[in-house]
């Protein structure tokens, strides 16, 4: 929408508030949806409006079986809202939205715009479509009209950021919609990922998150098998680049030039973040995982072989139909071989749409809660044993904003350690600013944290605490709404439903 025709569509400056569900790529999508509500003049409602806003847009995930009912619900707690404040407009987008389409105005006549994954560029136009013309505006775009990463952007953090490198997934994992949803992958051009992220650089940008459904799965839509690794080693030229990371992997396009690529990039983190979802060979080739057990074992060594302080995560779904006694235990096996620092478990629940969805042999949810608390446990224990090795480690963290819920009280800071652990530390006695670098020494472990009890041993202010402080000065407004658990990496906390690349990687 053009600067000229913004008036007719905001009169007097109206407030938005965005929902968001899901993985990075939502969390991402929003940060667009966010910058072109702005760019069309409207300002963030001050957080803790829920729902009283002018515009509400719900930013929807397919991955749940109830995600349905999550928004449904949060839909009709919103509509004698929206009856009592005439001209507030309610938007579905996201790809529940591109799954349910008309279903979505069925169920909820009062939705305004419904919107697809390939088509979040259009929302302010179907916003003033939809009031002009009174009555619901449901556009579902089949291909991606125009990559989310020339859009208008608001940010959730001044320091870190999200750069996507390629949308939509080639898989046929039999338990992910997102395919279907989000399309084939198509790859963004090189040069403009890296044009992207000195752009960033120059904002005061000091971590960069490449984001992608398989992520080094990048070149495939143009025919280089190396391109991942071509484009870490160049993201190691950038000056000013001090921390890059990448989510989520895939095992199958794991390659060893990858491995060497972060070895030898100093400024990519020694972080890996890659879904196993299974130790069971019979259960991967019933997800259609192109890999088994001893490949994935054989990735984790070679990493750990070329980067010995390399934190690892991964996701794991328990309780896939037909998986036996005997296949969960040898997940439970690869776990304890693997020794992730962290890993994010899931009980299988049906996507509606996907093959596992109709298969024989679901397993019982109580079965699947047991073996999901053996598998919590066993990773619980894990996770503590890996930590209570960085004791005593010398470490440069990162300061965050929002990581840690008890600094005020406990008059701590918080940050991301280049392996991505989360450390709380004593505050130093000089002013500290997200985006800032401390270096602190390890004291003690949790399963889930480090804790650094003594003074900071120094504290370095970056260009990226400069412009945290300059965008908190300019804009002081709070952050929006975002639902759901953190995920891998910064930027900022992601939303509690958050599952690292839908977990589906």
């Amino acid at each position: 929408m053009s600067s000229g025709n913004r008036s007719e569509a905001v009169d007097v400056q109206k407030s938005y508030e965005v929902r968001t569900y899901g993985c990075q790529m939502n969390v991402h999508d929003s940060e667009r949806l966010s910058g072109l509500l702005e760019d069309a003049g409207y300002v963030r409602a001050p957080e803790g409006s829920d729902g009283d806003a002018d515009v509400v847009v719900f930013n929807t995930c397919a991955v749940r079986e109830n995600a349905d009912n999550k928004l449904y619900g949060n839909l009709g707690r919103l509509a004698p809202m929206k009856t009592r404040r005439p001209g507030m407009q309610i938007a579905v987008g996201g790809c529940l939205a591109q799954k349910d389409r008309d279903t979505i105005v069925a169920r909820a006549p009062w939705v305004d715009v419904v919107f697809g994954t390939h088509n979040i560029g259009k929302l302010p136009v179907l916003l003033e479509r939809a009031r002009v013309q009174e009555e619901a505006q449901v556009e579902i775009a089949e291909s991606l009209e125009a990559f989310p990463s020339t859009l208008p952007t608001r940010r959730e953090s001044a320091y870190a950021a999200w750069v996507s490198i390629s949308v939509g997934c080639n898989n046929t994992c039999t338990f992910c919609i997102v395919p279907a949803l989000r399309g084939k992958e198509k790859d963004r051009r090189t040069g403009d990922i890296l044009a992207e992220i000195e752009a960033l650089v120059a904002e005061g940008v000091s971590e960069i998150t490449l984001l992608g459904q398989n992520v080094n799965a990048y070149g495939s839509d143009i025919g280089d098998r190396e391109a991942f690794s071509k484009l870490l080693r160049a993201c190691g030229m950038i000056d000013g680049l001090e921390r890059v990371r990448f989510t989520s992997p895939h095992p199958r396009d794991f390659t060893d030039d990858v491995i060497a690529a972060m070895a030898e990039t100093p400024n990519v983190m020694p972080q890996l973040h890659m879904p196993m979802q299974s130790g069971s060979d019979r259960v991967l080739k019933a997800m259609r995982r192109s890999y088994r057990q001893e490949r994935f074992l054989g990735i984790i060594e070679k990493v750990r072989a070329a980067m010995p302080d390399a934190a690892l995560s991964t996701d794991i779904i328990v309780g896939f139909p037909g998986e036996t006694e005997e296949d969960f235990e040898q997940t439970m096996h690869a776990v304890r071989e693997a020794r992730f620092a962290n890993a994010f478990t899931f009980q299988y629940s049906k996507r509606p749409g996907t093959p596992a969805a109709d298969m024989e042999d679901q397993i019982p949810k109580e079965v699947v809660q047991e073996r999901y608390m053996r598998l919590s446990a066993l990773q619980e224990a894990i996770s503590w044993e890996e930590n209570k090795k960085q004791v005593g480690r010398t470490l440069e963290v990162m300061v965050a904003e929002g990581e840690g819920r008890k600094d005020g009280a406990t008059h701590r800071l918080s940050g991301r350690a280049p392996d991505n652990r989360l450390v709380h530390f004593t505050k130093p006695d000089q002013d500290v600013r997200p985006g800032d670098v401390v270096t602190v020494a390890v004291t003690y472990a949790a399963p889930h944290h480090l804790l650094a009890e003594g003074v900071p041993l120094g504290v370095r202010r970056t260009r990226s605490g400069d412009a945290w402080e300059k965008r908190t000065a300019a804009a002081p407004e709070p952050a929006g709404v975002m639902l759901g658990i953190p995920g891998v990496g910064v930027p900022a906390p992601l939303p509690e439903a958050a599952v690292p690349g839908c977990g589906l990687g």
